[in-house]
């Protein structure tokens, strides 16, 4: 048995041991007790820190969403709005490389349908998806992408992002048409088509 965490990180290691078991198994390998084993302590510690396996999944993927965000965040805003937008999907990808069992559980990539999410769960990283949002509304402001509705575009940027990390980790992505190669033909043909030169 691997040793006790300390109790400030029992909760995190709850949630990163939680996400594991979904990614590698599904909803059907999620237990009190196996996350107990995983982590190290009695079964009890998921209901003292989350009350059920419900608000586990819960903040599973609220905790998604907010290192997501910390990403995010980090971007100091520059003079040029098209390298701000390209920076954001960069810092989604690495992220989501960085945490590939919270992107798998937060994002909906594996079927969770067996918990109690709501649609405001499922709704509630769109804080995230804003930060694009701006980014995009500043191009159009600037003159470098056409008028029109920033939402929209900012969704067709994530949702093509999201096809192509998707992908990459669960590795169906070979050179030369890796990754990068994907990533960097997506967003330019995004840029373009949104009206920049």
């Amino acid at each position: 048995m691997s040793p006790r965490p300390a109790q400030a990180d029992l909760r995190n290691a709850l949630m990163e041991a939680a996400a594991r078991v979904l990614a590698q198994d599904g909803p059907v390998g999620l237990s009190t007790r196996r996350l107990a084993k995983e982590v190290g302590s009695s079964t009890m510690a998921v209901y003292t820190y989350f009350g059920s396996m419900d608000d586990l999944v819960r903040a599973v993927v609220r905790e998604g969403f907010a290192r997501l965000n910390t990403s995010m965040t980090a971007i100091d805003v520059s003079a040029d709005p098209v390298a701000d937008v390209i920076a954001y999907g960069r810092v989604y990808r690495w992220n989501a490389y960085k945490n590939p069992d919270l992107y798998q559980v937060m994002l909906g990539a594996l079927n969770i349908a067996g918990f109690s999410l709501t649609d405001e769960d499922r709704i509630h990283g769109r804080y995230v998806l804003d930060i694009l949002v701006a980014s995009v509304r500043r191009c159009m402001d600037d003159g470098r992408f056409h008028e029109g509705d920033a939402e929209l575009v900012a969704h067709q940027f994530w949702t093509a992002l999201h096809g192509i990390v998707t992908l990459e980790l669960g590795g169906y992505l070979f050179p030369p048409y890796d990754a990068d190669a994907c990533f960097d033909a997506q967003v330019h043909s995004l840029i373009v088509g949104n009206g920049d030169d």
